[in-house]
């Protein structure tokens, strides 16, 4: 059974995005980050995204100051298979992209049943709420940033039960960043 993993960015009150859904702030460039965020791209798999966090990485990733910028994880973002989950766009222009418009807990049950590479949900706080309660993500991989927004669309908004998580590893990184790995604890 294919693994599938959520990497996700919260500000310290737990914030995905912040007023008006501005993810802005999620950007503290240093040596080690970027070291990290490339070895993160380089290592495979199919990515994953709800509407919203594919059309803004479609927006950034073919670009030539994509390219130019971070060159190694602009080349994995735009080979890497990708699958958008939309009710509402009509067609997935970025190369190597599947779009599904199905239910998506049925879809990403289908998914993660069929032979392949694991796949990483890369923001898309809406689908990690839903697939985090059907009990379909096998690993968080939480990225905190030391910052309070005070305002924004929460992680796990809306999640009716409680998920029991287990720590699995952390990372601490010069900019301020943790990261928080976990696992479903059952």
């Amino acid at each position: 059974m294919r693994r599938l993993v959520a990497f996700t960015q919260v500000s310290l009150d737990g914030c995905f995005a912040g007023r008006n859904g501005d993810i802005g702030w999620a950007h503290r460039n240093d040596a080690e980050w970027n070291e990290f965020v490339a070895g993160n791209a380089a290592a495979g798999g199919e990515l994953v995204f709800g509407r919203t966090t594919y059309e803004m990485m479609a927006s950034v990733w073919p670009t030539a100051a994509a390219r130019a910028s971070a060159p190694v994880v602009a080349e994995q973002m735009n080979s890497l298979p990708k699958i958008v989950f939309s009710r509402t766009l009509e067609r997935a222009a970025w190369q190597n992209t599947r779009l599904i418009k199905g239910d998506l807990a049925a879809e990403v049950r289908k998914l993660k049943s069929e032979p392949g590479d694991a796949m990483a949900i890369l923001g898309s706080g809406s689908i990690v709420s839903q697939l985090a309660g059907e009990g379909l993500i096998d690993e968080f991989q939480i990225v905190v940033y030391p910052l309070v927004l005070g305002a924004g669309r929460r992680l796990f908004e809306g999640l009716a039960k409680t998920l029991d998580l287990r720590l699995t590893q952390t990372r601490a990184f010069g900019n301020g960043n943790v990261l928080l790995c976990y696992e479903p604890a059952a």
